[in-house]
């Protein structure tokens, strides 16, 4: 039997993200000692203070070490995981002179691993190349593992030669849609750009063949498929009268750009109460437009359409202050953030240059943003680069509030309830659907009267929806 050397093991470090964070939390082990893996395949779940994202792996080889459990909050350039980029040569096979003839793995280790191009999810920026101190595990377990995740198919010479399918695909919601459908995405066939499966592929999978009573059992794979994101769980007091929970991930974050927010922007907020009435008739006729088939019509999409639009009759709203320069910059393009509540907490994800959107675009990148936001798989390079946010807390039964700025934005709306009250439409009191908007602005950056000019225009669109073709 061959023993492993030092130098056939990587060790995959936690990835610098480049956006300033310092330490990431293991929600999720997807692999475990034994398991083969290949370049790109995603081996951990990761909670930075900003997003859960997934972690992938930049070589192939055989998993050695987990370096810490789930749970676990980790500095950024820690190595997380050890891999033997040879195969597992160490590892014991059933007859041994078939061992001794194994040859070199098929793809030798390469100096410096290069970077996987940017995708909504992190990727690693570089594995270590000096060798590991700990040793690797050895055993039988092992062994019998990784013989089943490698199938091998032999040549003239009889030597084994790895057979691992391509990993399909996807982006991470489209494999938590999958994983819920029990669809294995390897069966499924793709109809996005450069191969990529998308949602409609996989609903067209689930009709092709005769659904069962459950439609939640999981997919034929190696290991079982993770589970949806756990609701919040039922706190039971048992009898104490105190329970503490740790801040950290996205909430800690959130609440230290609240504080930095509110203590260094000096806050101004309006309100305007508006008959959305003809909003919510155009609602229900948008629903029925063929240009706008199989998309998400709601209040939400023609609310954030009249705030562009508000944007563009007044663009010095769409502003931020540079505080070292002591400048005020603004922009010529819109970054729409949309304030998503999440199990993991609040998050503001935006849509890049929704300015230029059509309102079939508008629809489906708002529907985007929002699906990933709610399935925790917002990448930070979602959440960055806003200039202006809209949040709906109608949603929750509330008339309204006073939001607090996006650091780094010059205003945020906040949309209340919609709902029938009685109004005095054309000399007489009749029931009207009502709510109240909310606008916050910087007031280093936004006058009164350019704030209060931006918040008329947005209630004079949605009590006259006709002006979104009149003032666009």
């Amino acid at each position: 039997m061959t023993t492993m050397t030092d130098a056939s093991v990587r060790e995959f470090k936690m990835p610098d993200v480049g956006e300033g964070l310092t330490e990431a939390e293991i929600l999720k082990w997807h692999v475990q000692p034994g398991d083969t893996v290949t370049d790109g395949q995603v081996v951990c779940e990761v909670e930075t203070a900003k997003a859960a994202v997934e972690l992938p792996i930049p070589y192939d080889g055989v998993v050695r070490e987990l370096r810490f459990p789930e749970g676990t909050t980790v500095d950024v350039g820690t190595a997380i995981i050890a891999v033997d980029v040879a195969g597992g040569a160490s590892v014991p096979a059933p007859v041994a002179p078939q061992e001794a003839e194994r040859p070199a793995a098929p793809r030798a280790p390469e100096a410096e691993p290069k970077a996987p191009a940017r995708q909504p999810v992190l990727v690693g920026y570089g594995v270590a190349t000096s060798a590991t101190r700990r040793r690797p595990r050895k055993g039988a377990e092992a062994a019998a593992q990784a013989a089943q995740a490698i199938q091998t198919e032999l040549n003239g010479s009889g030597r084994g030669v790895p057979v691992v399918a391509p990993r399909p695909l996807a982006k991470p919601p489209v494999r938590k849609l999958a994983k819920d459908l029990g669809v294995d995405l390897a069966t499924v066939t793709p109809s996005g750009p450069d191969g990529v499966i998308t949602r409609e592929d996989v609903h067209a999978a689930v009709a092709a063949t005769v659904p069962g009573p459950e439609a939640a059992a999981p997919a034929p794979l190696a290991t079982p498929a993770a589970p949806a994101p756990a609701p919040a769980p039922v706190v039971t007091y048992d009898g104490a009268r105190e329970t503490r929970v740790p801040v950290k991930g996205v909430r800690k974050a959130t609440a230290q750009a609240m504080i930095g927010s509110a203590f260094t922007a000096p806050h101004v907020t309006e309100f305007v109460t508006v008959d959305v009435t003809r909003t919510m008739k155009l609602v229900e006729e948008l629903k029925q437009d063929k240009e706008m088939q199989g998309l998400r019509v709601t209040p939400l999409l023609l609310m954030a359409k009249a705030l562009l639009v508000a944007i563009r009759r007044h663009p010095d709203i769409n502003a931020s202050w540079d505080e070292a320069t002591q400048e005020i910059v603004l922009k010529h393009y819109v970054n729409l953030g949309i304030a998503a509540a999440t199990p993991r907490g609040l998050i503001v994800p935006n849509i890049k240059d929704a300015h230029l959107k059509t309102l079939p675009q508008l629809s489906q990148e708002l529907s985007d943003l929002v699906a990933t936001a709610r399935e925790g798989r917002t990448s930070p390079a979602a959440m960055q680069g806003g200039t202006v946010t809209i949040t709906n807390v109608g949603v929750f039964g509330v008339d309204t509030g006073t939001p607090i700025l996006n650091p780094g934005e010059s205003a945020i709306l906040a949309v209340g309830t919609i709902k029938l009250q009685p109004w005095v439409h054309k000399g007489k009191v009749k029931p009207r659907q009502v709510t109240t908007l909310a606008l916050s602005f910087d007031h280093r950056l936004v006058d009164g009267e350019l704030g209060s000019k931006v918040l008329a225009d947005v209630a004079a669109v949605l009590e006259q929806p006709k002006r979104l073709i009149t003032w666009a």
